[in-house]
């Protein structure tokens, strides 16, 4: 074989070979069928909404689905105590995935004591772990339950209806985690992935695991793992998450809480809904409420070492009145 020969040969197997290295640690954005149309979302809209459900004045959504029962049958599935945090840990450098980050300083430090402050300028931001309130997001000026937002949600007052305020007796329900990646075999799934059914039920075969009636229910797609191998990047440029068909299966799955690490898949398609769609259509529509940027890495590797990707779930929403979301760091407990 000649030298010209050998050196093209090897070229190609180098190529080859770093390609499978690649796809074997991501997965690409693919082709997950046609979008959801404009016209077919404004239909979910009227068909399969929640409005009214529990009454024309409710303000708990789907969280009237944690009775009781539901919170008894989450404590029972403590086994062996493990607690896991879900909130990433404030950070107060900005950056280009952390535009907004808290304000944190000391205050005073003596021999006798010390304190310090925190301030949220935006509670919402990209860089925060928290839970969304009915009276943060609006469709056409109406909020969950067909409230008008101009008569409920005002700069002077905040939110009178739909304030997290709703949620200061805390949440203690059954999560269960959808980990795609680990589903894959991959450390993280690309931007621009749509994870859709077929995804979310072949998880379900995988695990025997999977959400129902007044659960917590958790979508991985590795935000943190790329952070961590790739750098910092912007999420509203760069991420994977739900396509927009899974929208009627969340409505047929009743679940009470919905967290992931970011709240929807870029680079966003031409032809295709905006951003914030299926997170808007949960909470505004279904009412859903949402944990964002939820760090879900522990508990990726907490449920792999214990077997099992169900938990009994707590959150305590800061009693904030009037306000529309709050920071919170769930706790996992297995």
């Amino acid at each position: 074989m000649s030298k010209l020969k050998f050196s093209v040969l090897s070229l190609v197997i180098v190529v080859f070979g770093l390609l499978a290295f690649n796809q074997s640690k991501i997965v690409f954005a693919q082709d997950s069928g046609p979008f959801v149309s404009q016209e077919q979302f404004q239909q979910w809209q009227d068909e399969i909404n929640n409005w009214g459900r529990w009454g024309p004045d409710d303000e708990m959504g789907t969280l009237n689905l944690i009775t009781k029962e539901k919170r008894r049958q989450a404590a029972a599935m403590v086994r062996s105590g493990t607690t896991v945090g879900l909130g990433r840990v404030l950070d107060t450098e900005e950056s280009v995935d952390n535009p907004c980050p808290v304000e944190w300083e000391m205050i005073n430090a003596t021999p006798n004591g010390a304190s310090d402050r925190i301030a949220f300028r935006c509670i919402h931001g990209l860089g925060t772990t928290h839970i969304d309130g009915f009276g943060h997001r609006f469709f056409n000026g109406k909020m969950w339950n067909g409230y008008e937002m101009q008569d409920t949600v005002t700069m002077e007052d905040g939110a009178i209806k739909n304030a997290v305020l709703t949620m200061k007796e805390g949440i203690v329900t059954r999560g269960v985690l959808y980990d795609i990646p680990k589903l894959k075999g991959v450390d993280f799934l690309e931007p621009g992935y749509r994870i859709t059914v077929a995804d979310l039920e072949a998880w379900e075969a995988e695990t025997g695991v999977k959400v129902g009636p007044g659960d917590a229910m958790f979508l991985r797609w590795g935000r943190w793992s790329r952070r961590d191998a790739a750098g910092a990047f912007d999420t509203w440029q760069e991420a994977a998450g739900f396509d927009n068909t899974v929208i009627p299966w969340l409505r047929e799955r009743d679940i009470s809480i919905l967290g992931w690490e970011s709240p929807g898949y870029t680079p966003r398609p031409e032809g295709d809904l905006p951003t914030l769609a299926l997170h808007d259509f949960a909470l505004t529509m279904l009412g859903i409420h949402l944990i964002d940027r939820a760090d879900l890495e522990a508990l990726s590797a907490m449920a792999e070492s214990e077997n099992r990707y169900e938990f009994m779930l707590t959150i305590a929403p800061l009693p904030i009145p009037n306000g529309t979301g709050s920071p919170v760091n769930p706790i996992a407990i297995f």
